[in-house]
């Protein structure tokens, strides 16, 4: 802890009692809001400014303030800045050193404004460069998926449901499931930023503030899109960060179904695919395991950030307006689901092209459950046959097939015309798992063709 006494702390007048040891160390966050000093300082230069604006600082005041703070700043980035525990927090971290650095006049830089809106306005800032790393990673996987689906697109295995074997599709078509699911998932952080992007500067602690301000100046300088209309709810809500651990959330239940997928196709009993050996790990007594440690360690990350969802949403519950003391509760799971969604994306994305596809195995596992069945009933409907009726006389040469270890397109005419006989020698032109895919030919359809016009389709969304 810092020698500081009470007196240096800049709340201290209505005190005549120092802050107990256990109290000073329990309620300070400078020990992980130091990570917002870039957009406490880029917020009080702009405050700053403004304030010179309207004539409450002198310009050569503003610019001595602005010198300090760009001073300090370099100070933090080279690790030379000393954080005080006593000093409570970033903000009064940096206001401490800035008054030492340049005298009184860095006392004047918290006119018109409170830690309050300071603090809400460093964490709109620091998210909003988070969501656009975010979204740099996430494209990055987008764009990896993409070409692992053009590389696949006449690559066909298995479809399924209920983890039974359903009806082929191309890998190329599968891929590009996930790719949908990370567009919409680009889409809501498009949408949260938005909602981020508004700058509550002015609000100071709950009133707003007597000082001439202009806020509509002060949030040019910042880059926001609008302020704030109401004081009150400008200090007190941190609904923006809990939509982004929601988004996070989502995001990472996407990618730990990808997990789960990717875990199964790369074991013995599936072997579909191969993982990157810089993706994997072995066993410290079994010597021929290769482990899907990327994969299952995202899987389970989504828990953790599931928790900070949680955490975040009860926190804010029961709070009445305006600012509480339990909103500093909101950095450390914020942050923690920002560095855990960053590292889990920069994995998958490194991943990606480093993912070989079993192409052989996965066309020997499509043929093997009736993958086909579908495609028979619709053939037999396209004959005049009741959909249930053909439902019927299917499943009956499917019990064949099973009795005899045969599929579908294995069976001879005769087999198969003991079922119907209106079934012909064309039917095996739609038992080949390449004319089941080829036929579902149409928008959202698997047919490799279709595959390579919604690549292009994505890409050009993804442009806009």
């Amino acid at each position: 802890m810092s020698d500081a006494s009470q007196t240096d702390k800049p709340w201290a007048g209505r005190f005549t009692a120092p802050t107990d040891a256990f109290v000073e160390v329990f309620t300070a966050s400078v020990g992980f809001d130091k990570r917002l000093y870039k957009h406490d300082i880029a917020g009080s230069i702009a405050h700053a400014r403004m304030l010179a604006h309207v004539g409450v600082l002198s310009e050569s005041e503003r610019d001595s303030i602005i010198e300090g703070l760009k001073v300090i700043e370099q100070d933090i980035e080279r690790g030379e800045f000393a954080w005080s525990t006593t000093l409570e927090d970033v903000h009064m971290n940096i206001e401490a050193r800035l008054t030492d650095r340049i005298g009184s006049v860095g006392k004047k830089l918290h006119t018109g404004r409170s830690r309050n809106d300071q603090v809400a306005t460093d964490i709109r800032l620091y998210l909003r460069e988070e969501i656009r790393e975010i979204k740099a990673e996430l494209k990055r996987l987008i764009d990896g998926l993409l070409q692992l689906a053009e590389r696949e697109a006449d690559t066909i295995m298995p479809g399924f449901t209920h983890l039974q074997t359903a009806q082929p599709v191309t890998f190329g078509h599968h891929m590009l499931a996930w790719v949908e699911m990370l567009v919409r998932d680009m889409a809501r952080l498009g949408e949260t930023f938005k909602r981020v992007n508004v700058m509550p500067l002015g609000a100071a602690a709950l009133a707003g503030t007597t000082y001439p301000i202009d806020r509509e100046f002060t949030a040019r300088e910042l880059g926001f899109d609008s302020v704030a209309e109401n004081s009150l709810d400008a200090v007190s809500d941190r609904d923006f960060a809990i939509e982004l651990v929601s988004d996070a959330s989502l995001l990472m239940m996407h990618l730990s179904r990808f997990s789960e997928e990717l875990i199964l196709w790369s074991s013995a009993q599936f072997d579909f695919v191969d993982l990157g050996d810089s993706f994997c790990t072995g066993s410290s007594i079994m010597p021929q395991k290769k482990n899907p440690d990327v994969p299952e360690l995202v899987r389970g990350k989504t828990g953790r950030i599931y928790g900070h969802l949680m955490s975040l949403l009860t926190l804010m519950k029961g709070q009445p307006l305006a600012y509480n003391k339990d909103n500093q509760e909101d950095k450390e799971p914020l942050f923690d689901t920002i560095d855990n969604l960053k590292g889990c994306l920069k994995l998958y994305a490194d991943m990606m092209p480093q993912i070989s596809v079993k192409r052989d195995r996965l066309y020997e596992a499509a043929r093997s459950g009736f993958s086909t069945a579908t495609d028979l009933a619709d053939y037999l409907v396209r004959k005049g046959v009741a959909f249930r009726d053909a439902h019927e006389i299917v499943g009956k040469a499917v019990r064949y097939g099973v009795d005899n270890s045969k599929d579908l397109s294995e069976m001879s005419l005769d087999e198969l015309q003991q079922f119907s006989k209106v079934i012909e020698q064309d039917v095996f032109e739609v038992l080949t798992l390449e004319g089941s895919v080829a036929a579902r030919n149409h928008i959202g359809g698997t047919a490799p063709e279709q595959v390579r016009t919604a690549i292009i389709r994505v890409r050009t969304r993804m442009e806009q």
